[in-house]
This record gives structure tokens, C-alpha cells and sequence, in this order.
């Protein structure tokens, strides 16, 4: 699974960093006396112009513009790194940091004219730390949903090792916050182990398909729901599922759990939220849990709008834990989590699906597809279409 160049030579750093310092040439000019000048780059951010309280977020809400910064020495403090993106993840939290008003996830709200952060990786392009250099791929959480930065290197949290045969956007997948996500709800708080009956919903999304691997290969019994027919042949033949219905034809919660869960339901990782969070306390068994992570369905309501579940007696008297999580609160076990899936990727234990948009420009695109079941698996930005970095680099296992 290592990746080789066509010639057969493995990739190295001194390659990326030989290229790098290539394209800063090619940006810089000379002044007439042989010197360089400041390298200055134009670039283009996102930012918050208007808080969306409900519905999807327009252009109304998020704008694009252009800036300028200055990879002169003077103009990089010490200790800081500028950074070309990459890749950047998009995700459905997001959402919840974009309505002016703190509510369910209690996210900091974004600040008016504030630029957009996301999950991403990037490439240094001039360093004034010496732990990082020019070509270094390293992967931040608060990396600005924008082409380039200027931002503190102790914000960033790894280096990327290209030459280890797992495909970039996977560190923003199996390996970033869905994988992680998905691992604490199964393995963690959902304790999933043989011969247990685990649900999940929003089963083709970023979270949802590792949830379905990661309980298979703990050997469970899995199920998942979905929003379209495509959807539930991916599950059952990428992914490992050993049944799914898409909830837009089998719209009977109730009688779809009964079809596909005859002995009840052990495990749910509720991803949705609602009335199938309330359809499945019908069918949770005695001592069921239920891991709490995201109700996308309600995300573009205010609360009052939202479905209420009217059932909730049943966690009394099935004494079932239903328990929200943030992956933030499980950072203690983040090694243990990284160990685990960078060896089923190598192995090929586990899949990864990406959906790609193009261009820093997509990203208002990108967002709104969250909300509209028409993605298969994780979605990201790729921000540099013709990078020469990534066009060489192993690629996710399904695109």
C-alpha cells in the first residue's frame, strides 16, 4: 500500500520541499540590485457576514474575499508558520457555529466579518520556527477556511509523513475528527462487541461509515439508514453492512426497526437525531446504549421548531444510557484511536469514502450538501486542484 513514484523511487520530503522552494521562486520577484524582494501572495478567505438562525447558509450569511499576505521575514512573527491549504473538512458542526446564538452543541459562535475555521492540512511555505520547514504537510483543527495563512506553530498538531501510504484526505477522515467520532461512539461509549445487534443512522456519511466498520470488526450485527437506494448498496458492499433501508422510502420508523431488528436493538449511534431517535427507543433493548453524536436533521431549526421525543420513559424502564459526546472530551484516548485505525487503513480493514469539492470557491456548495443526503462519506475541499504535491499522492480508497 506504500505509494512509489512512476519510476519506482520512493517519494521523500527533500522531494516536496525541492518543489516547494520552486514555487515560491516562481511567486517572488527580484529587484534590481539581485535581491529578493517580499514575496507577497493573493489569496482568498471566507468569513461570517450574517448569522443564519435557521435554514441552510447562503451567501447572505458567508462571503468570500481576497488578501494579501507578506512572506517577508519582517512580517512572519517568531514562532509562527505560513501555510498553503491543502485540503480542507467540512463538517456538519459547523453549522451550529453560524446561527448567532448559543444552542445544543454550544459551539463559540463565529464573529461578524470573522474568517471561518476548519479542520485542514496545508504545506509550510516559509517557517520561523525550527521545528517546521518549507514542504512540511501539517494538519490543524483551526486552519481558516482560505487558500493561505500566517498563524502560531503550536496550533498545529502533526506533521503528516507523506511517504506512509495513507492518502492525505484520510487524516481528515479516518483518521480526523469522523473517525475519531465514530471510534468513541462504538468502542468507547457504545462498548460494541460480538453478537450485538448496532444501529446506525446517516450510515453513508463521515461518521457513520467507520461506525458500521469499526462494529463489524468488533463482530456486531450492523444496520444502517440512509437517504438513498445508492446509499444502502454502498453499505452493504463497501462498507460491510449486513443490512440498510433508506429512510426516504421506508418512512415508517417504527415498522422498518421491527423489519430490520426482530430481537431489538443493542447499540445506536444516533447521528440524526428526532423521529428516529424516538422510533428507536421502541426498539433499544434492556440495557441498551445510545451514543449521542449529532442530530443533523434538526440543525437548521431553531429549537422550538425542532421534533421532541415523546418516548423517553423507555430509558427508565430498560435502564438504557443515552449519553452526548464531544470528541474534544475523549482526547485522553486519542493515541489509542490513532494506533487502532492508521492499522486497519494499512491493512485494508477499513474504508474510506471521500466526496471532493474543488477550490476554495466550493465551499459554500460543499456546506449546503451536508444538508441535502446527496454526498456518499466524508466531504472536503481540495484546494489546490493541481497541487503537485497531492496529484502524486495515494489516493482514498473510494472517491
Amino acid at each position: 500500500m506504500y505509494f512509489k513514484r512512476q519510476s519506482g523511487e520512493s517519494i521523500s520530503n527533500r522531494f516536496y520541499k525541492k518543489v516547494c522552494r520552486a514555487i515560491l521562486t516562481e511567486q517572488s520577484t527580484m529587484a534590481g540590485d539581485g535581491t529578493e524582494k517580499a514575496t507577497v501572495i493573493e489569496g482568498k478567505e471566507w468569513y461570517m457576514a450574517a448569522y443564519a438562525p435557521q435554514g441552510v447558509p447562503s451567501s447572505d450569511h458567508l462571503k468570500l474575499r481576497t488578501v494579501t499576505i507578506s512572506l517577508a521575514d519582517d512580517s512572519i512573527p517568531d514562532g509562527h508558520v505560513a501555510v498553503e491549504l491543502l485540503w480542507i473538512s467540512v463538517d456538519p458542526y459547523l453549522r451550529s457555529r453560524m446561527t448567532g446564538h448559543q444552542d445544543g452543541l454550544y459551539m463559540p459562535q463565529f464573529k461578524i466579518d470573522e474568517v471561518l475555521v476548519a479542520f485542514g492540512v496545508g504545506r509550510v511555505i516559509k517557517s520561523k520556527d525550527s521545528r517546521y520547514s518549507e514542504g512540511d504537510i501539517v494538519l490543524n483543527p483551526y486552519f481558516p477556511i482560505a487558500e493561505y495563512c500566517v498563524m502560531p506553530s503550536d496550533s498545529l498538531i502533526r506533521k503528516i509523513d507523506v511517504t506512509a501510504g495513507i492518502a492525505i484526505p484520510d487524516y481528515l477522515n479516518a483518521l480526523g475528527a469522523p473517525g475519531f467520532a465514530a471510534w468513541v461512539g462504538i468502542v468507547v461509549l457504545g462498548e460494541a462487541k460480538p453478537g450485538l445487534n448496532v444501529f446506525v443512522s446517516a450510515a453513508a456519511g463521515g461518521v457513520g461509515m467507520f461506525a458500521g466498520q469499526l462494529a463489524k470488526l468488533r463482530g456486531c450485527r450492523v444496520i444502517g439508514s440512509t437517504g438513498s437506494d445508492d446509499k444502502v448498496k454502498l453499505l452493504k458492499e463497501a462498507f460491510g453492512y449486513d443490512d440498510a433501508f433508506n429512510y426516504k422510502r421506508e418512512t415508517d420508523y417504527d415498522a422498518a426497526l421491527s423489519k430490520y431488528f426482530p430481537n431489538g436493538i443493542d447499540v445506536y449511534l444516533d447521528n440524526v437525531g428526532g423521529k428516529m431517535l424516538e422510533a428507536v427507543l421502541n426498539h433499544i433493548n434492556i440495557g441498551g446504549r445510545i451514543p449521542l453524536c449529532g442530530m443533523i436533521s434538526e440543525y437548521n431549526k431553531t429549537w422550538k421548531e425542532r421534533d421532541g421525543v415523546r418516548n423517553l420513559l423507555n430509558l427508565v424502564g430498560k435502564n438504557v444510557r443515552m449519553e452526548g459526546f464531544l470528541v474534544g472530551s475523549y482526547l485522553n484516548r486519542f493515541q489509542d484511536f490513532l494506533k487502532e485505525m492508521e492499522d486497519y487503513l494499512l491493512q485494508g480493514k477499513i474504508i474510506s469514502k471521500t466526496k471532493t469539492y474543488n477550490g476554495i470557491d466550493s465551499f459554500l456548495e460543499s456546506l449546503g450538501s451536508l444538508f441535502s443526503s446527496t454526498n456518499n462519506g466524508k466531504v472536503v475541499i481540495q484546494v489546490k486542484v493541481n497541487d503537485i504535491y497531492t496529484k502524486f499522492l495515494p489516493k482514498p480508497s473510494l472517491s
